[in-house]
């Protein structure tokens, strides 16, 4: 059965440059792979307010969502199947990781990023949040 989940694209202008932040996985699936905070939906929990919950949670910061995607993420052979409803927007505060589930965390450049070996889907997001840039 497919599991809802949100995830949270946050970027930042850092003075010519677009920066995205990530964090490291330090659980399975994908452990140690660079991956955008995010989670699994709660029952009856709103998408938005889901991804606002999981990027608190995971860096402590605050975080203003737009709707960006939904993308599946299916994994046969991790009998891994994921609905994804992707995020995009800016963030506030001091990032602060949840060890329980990052290892590290920081700011990329949108170039780096799109060349990092990232975990599930993301590569598909960071392409559509790309082109959505573009059209801004």
């Amino acid at each position: 059965m497919p599991k809802a989940t949100a995830g949270a694209i946050i970027y930042r202008n850092n003075g010519d440059s677009l920066e995205i932040f990530l964090t490291k996985r330090n659980i399975n699936p994908f452990k140690d792979f660079w991956c955008f905070p995010g989670g699994h939906i709660e029952e009856f929990e709103p998408a938005e307010k889901a991804i606002i919950r999981e990027v608190k949670e995971e860096t402590n910061l605050d975080y203003t969502p737009d709707f960006l995607c939904y993308q599946d993420e299916i994994f046969p052979d991790m009998k891994l199947h994921n609905v994804v409803v992707m995020f995009y927007g800016e963030a506030s505060g001091i990032p602060l990781a949840d060890p329980g589930e990052v290892s590290d965390s920081g700011w990329f450049r949108l170039d780096e990023t799109l060349k990092m070996n990232l975990a599930f889907r993301h590569h598909k997001a960071l392409k559509i949040f790309q082109q959505k840039l573009n059209h801004l």
